[in-house]
């Protein structure tokens, strides 16, 4: 198979966004020990994060007994999980991003700190997932939304198969999500060798989630293995062009879409995973970041439409 040019794809401010990460985290990360993946991945964070917009401050508090940090708004709650792999990542990896979606959509934001693997495999993220979701469904006020990116875009997913059915979440907002799709076909081998995730990413953040054997489909952690997608909420799945979770996105909004459901698949052109980090210096990401707002916006006001 051909691979994609990736130098006409993607443009010259991605590029140096690539250098910039690769810089701090090396394409190689993944193969190091799980300590050595948090503590670069932890210094990478640190060297994008932007600080917080005027006037937003965040709290950390348990809420359904998972660590969150919750950044006040009104009008409605965005429920964020964030991504990393099931591995890395946690509160302070995602604090600007939330952030500044507390700014923008002025909805409270919880950022849920989810256990990681491999000290806790599958089921444990999903079931904090679900903990904290319930609780601020109690406790928080609506309309509920859920958002997420790679890893944390599954948990969203899989939390409304879970939870969310008949209006009980609102809206939700998948960011180039890894949703269980088929990782020999597709994307997963057009997009093989992307920059920022390859395949064989993929496969080890699989395996290491499921302790090294993956169980029977289960749509609590490859929503895409749901024999049912009625009466799920309204959706806006995102795919990065050039990363092979590109698939997933697509293939969920149409599975929506056709049992009836409202869904919209985006596939942002020349941008990669992990593009989040680059929304203050790359045009297209911050064109996706704006919509990603938008879209959450509209969803707290019920009148969101593809």
């Amino acid at each position: 198979m051909d691979r994609p040019d990736y130098q006409s794809l993607i443009d010259s401010a991605t590029w140096k966004f690539i250098r910039d990460t690769d810089a701090s985290y090396p394409p190689d990360t993944a193969t190091l020990s799980i300590a050595d993946q948090r503590a670069i991945y932890d210094r990478m964070c640190r060297a994008f994060h932007r600080g917080y917009p005027a006037g937003i401050v965040a709290e950390d508090r348990p809420i359904g007994g998972v660590p969150c940090r919750l950044y006040a708004g009104a009008g409605g709650t965005i429920l964020y999980f964030h991504g990393g792999g099931f591995v890395v990542g946690g509160l302070h990896s995602h604090d600007d991003v939330c952030a500044e979606l507390c700014a923008g959509t002025g909805l409270t934001v919880v950022s849920v700190d989810y256990r990681l693997c491999p000290e806790h495999p599958h089921p444990a993220a999903f079931e904090d997932a679900c903990a904290a979701t319930r609780a601020a469904l109690e406790e928080l006020p609506g309309p509920h939304l859920l958002a997420g990116d790679s890893a944390g875009g599954n948990l969203a997913a899989a939390v409304s198969h879970a939870l969310g059915r008949k209006g009980k979440i609102a809206g939700q907002v998948l960011i180039y999500p890894g949703l269980g799709g088929d990782r020999d076909a597709g994307s997963y081998l057009t997009h093989a060798h992307a920059p920022m995730l390859t395949r064989d990413d993929t496969l080890f953040y699989a395996a290491i989630r499921h302790a090294g054997a993956e169980p029977a489909p289960d749509p609590t952690f490859a929503p895409l293995s749901d024999t049912d997608f009625s009466d799920l909420p309204p959706t806006l799945a995102i795919a990065a062009e050039c990363d092979p979770l590109a698939d997933d996105a697509r293939a969920y909004a149409a599975r929506i879409t056709a049992a009836g459901g409202t869904a919209l698949a985006v596939t942002e052109p020349g941008l990669v995973h992990g593009y989040l980090r680059a929304r203050a210096t790359v045009p297209r990401a911050a064109a996706s970041f704006a919509r990603i707002i938008a879209a959450l916006r509209d969803m707290a006001a019920g009148n969101w439409r593809p």
